[in-house]
């Protein structure tokens, strides 16, 4: 990346050339020597900035989604907000959480491998105390899960994979499904220790409670959908088909819609003068002749042409002909 100078380091820089202090000619060698920039291997960068963005955009959503449920399943403030989006060895994010933690092992059909959303204890030791009838505090001390502690732990993160699910929608459909509830990091080995993961931290705060939310994503798993990630696809992605079951009702409620139609017998102008002197008896004459077909206009769209009559001893109209989409003008002269 090149580096950009201020103006006042341009204004030092012409300075010094000017005062003799520094020559052209060395600023002309340091031009040609090779610049050698540091890489790490065991930091593959797997995920590009567009890649990047699209992850942020997409959690973004799932963070609003889950404030949503956890907020009217604890009834309580919850705030979420994704506070990061990078990539890195898994091998490091092991090592980055709690000894003791939340981890929420779980598989999204049809991608293909396991992904870990990772809740610190505080966090949900919270949302525990207040699906137990608590305030919502966690406690000093975290112990090992009880058997019921985990049964109401696996219902509430089970929950929010609908969110999750809600959230990708745009890039693809997922059906996320928890594995498994571990509390051990060493006991979770998903991918192997330097394959690269996408890292969506959270900030939660519950009540007055606060900690993180960790969603891990390893690259082998969304790699076979790395192109519908990116800013293009992103925009100009294809609508998605309808449920057979939304197409019906749609269908009932268009068939039930009332539209008007009009059968104009024909046109006239009259003056002011002529209008306001018309009488019971008069006849007003129109540009159309008897025998000349009536204009059918559904809203104001020329569709038939028909003829008058009646049904019943009620004025009808006859559908004679249905006008084809572009030669209204032929009915107008």
């Amino acid at each position: 990346m090149v580096d950009v100078l201020s103006q006042n380091e341009i204004d030092a820089l012409l300075a010094a050339l000017d005062s003799g202090e520094m020559d052209a000619e060395d600023l002309k060698k340091e031009e040609t020597t090779r610049k050698v920039s540091l890489y790490d291997f065991k930091r593959a960068v797997r995920f590009s900035k567009d890649h990047i963005r699209s992850l942020t955009r997409i959690h973004e959503n799932f963070a609003r989604y889950l404030t949503t449920y956890f907020s009217a399943q604890l009834r309580t403030f919850v705030q979420i907000n994704v506070v990061q989006v990078e990539q890195l060895p898994y091998d490091e994010f092991i090592r980055s959480i709690p000894k003791m933690t939340i981890l929420n092992i779980f598989e999204a059909e049809p991608l293909e491998g396991r992904m870990v959303l990772e809740v610190h204890p505080n966090v949900a030791y919270a949302m525990l105390d207040r699906m137990l009838g608590g305030q919502g505090v966690a406690p000093s001390k975290i112990n090992n899960l009880t058997e019921i502690e985990t049964i109401i732990m696996e219902r509430i993160f089970s929950r929010t994979f609908e969110s999750l699910q809600e959230a990708w929608k745009t890039i693809i459909d997922i059906s996320p499904r928890l594995e498994a509830l571990e509390t051990n990091p060493q006991f979770m080995q998903i991918v192997s220790p330097n394959e690269t993961i996408a890292l969506i931290s959270f900030s939660t705060k519950i009540g007055d409670t606060t900690g993180m939310i960790n969603l891990c994503i390893p690259h082998v798993v969304i790699e076979p959908i790395m192109s519908r990630l990116s800013v293009h696809h992103w925009f100009v992605s294809q609508k998605k088909a309808r449920a057979p079951e939304e197409v019906e009702i749609l269908e009932q409620r268009v068939n039930k819609a009332k539209l008007p139609i009009v059968a104009e017998l024909g046109e006239s102008s009259l003056t002011i003068k002529e209008f306001l002197g018309l009488n019971i008896g008069d006849v007003i004459s129109l540009n159309k002749s008897v025998n000349d077909g009536l204009k059918i206009k559904v809203g104001d769209k020329l569709k038939f042409i028909g003829s008058p009559g009646s049904v019943k001893d009620r004025i009808a109209v006859q559908v004679d002909e249905i006008v084809v989409e572009g030669v209204e003008e032929d009915y107008d002269e």
